[in-house]
């Protein structure tokens, strides 16, 4: 699903997934929830919503991420929590909330439940302690814990998608990046994509050309 910018309205494309961080505090916040948003980029979410305050800083961070290192991975930051919830089962989606007081991922069939619908999911997380609200079935179609333990919302949705993808964005490629690690068995190896007669900013011209990386 794709975003309108500031509107948390959703249109209607293949089956995706995106991260709702609710209760963000920049000045307190900023590292977390940045890891939250790189994590779910990673591991094949297709954006975040970082609801109800407005962070430019975050923004830059997540979107020059996606600049260097490629992919379409979108973030949207100030959008009321309530309307992107409202949206996005308005648009036919579920909404998955984590927290280890719902049904364990590892047990039972919740994860099957969750595919068997074939929706678009909206990943649910909170940073501070969420209203009771959020555990109800009109905000949340499931309460979904990784492990009934304390931990880190950025383990939890690492740990969701990983089964949720069951791996594949592992060994994907996010198209459109300007730098790349060639994996090695020890050390470090880098590429950075050929910058000649492209136009900063320029993405379109990235995917149009051949491939022309520099070993740095």
């Amino acid at each position: 699903m794709e975003s309108n910018k500031s509107t948390g309205v959703i249109e209607s494309s293949p089956r995706r997934v995106w991260v709702m961080r609710w209760g963000h505090r920049p000045s307190r916040d900023a590292r977390l929830t940045t890891h939250v948003a790189l994590v779910a980029r990673a591991l094949g979410a297709s954006g975040i919503f970082v609801t109800d305050i407005v962070d430019r800083g975050l923004e830059h961070v997540v979107n020059e991420t996606v600049e260097n290192w490629g992919g379409s991975f979108k973030i949207e930051t100030g959008v009321p929590w309530k309307k992107v919830v409202e949206n996005w089962k308005g648009s036919g989606g579920i909404t998955v909330h984590l927290t280890m007081y719902g049904e364990n991922i590892a047990e039972g069939d919740v994860l099957k439940r969750i595919k068997d619908t074939e929706k678009d999911v909206l990943l649910i997380v909170g940073c501070q302690k969420v209203p009771p609200d959020f555990f109800s079935k009109e905000v949340s179609d499931f309460n979904v814990a990784i492990g009934n333990q304390p931990h880190s919302e950025c383990a939890a949705v690492a740990i969701f998608l990983d089964r949720f993808f069951e791996g594949r964005p592992l060994r994907s490629v996010q198209q459109g990046g300007q730098i790349k690690i060639i994996p090695q068995r020890r050390g470090k190896r880098v590429a950075r994509r050929n910058m000649e007669n492209r136009s900063v900013g320029d993405r379109s011209s990235q995917a149009s050309k051949p491939m022309n990386w520099t070993t740095i």
